[in-house]
């Protein structure tokens, strides 16, 4: 069974940093897209920031110029480094990633979240 671990959350003052960590296990052929969601109680979840299985990087305005998200594919692993933090990106954060299972089948699979919050 695949699966997805989020670790990396906290608390942290505004104008502080983290950087999350999602670690894949199990067993799968390869690693697609991958990407990091926020969601805050009573709203729908919201992307963040994509990576491609070839390294191309989408971010949401919002976090533009202060995260940066990559990925290990030796360790099959994937980061968001988070600078610059605001209030506003208090949030509980989860990973997800495409994953090819052999045969032209793919799952997407997500993680359980990490809770980040960010004090003024």
């Amino acid at each position: 069974q695949v699966q997805l671990v989020e670790s990396g959350g906290g608390l942290v003052q505004a104008g502080g940093s983290l950087r999350l960590s999602c670690a894949a296990s199990g067993s799968f052929f390869s690693m697609n897209a991958m990407g990091w969601y926020r969601q805050t109680p009573g709203n729908q979840r919201e992307q963040v920031a994509i990576i491609s299985s070839g390294g191309t990087t989408t971010y949401a305005d919002s976090v533009k110029g202060r995260f940066t998200i990559s990925r290990d594919t030796a360790k099959n692993t994937l980061y968001l480094q988070m600078n610059s933090l605001k209030p506003e990106d208090t949030a509980h954060y989860y990973c997800n990633a495409e994953f090819s299972m052999g045969w032209g089948a793919t799952r997407s699979v997500w993680g359980q979240g990490t809770q980040v919050t960010v004090s003024s």
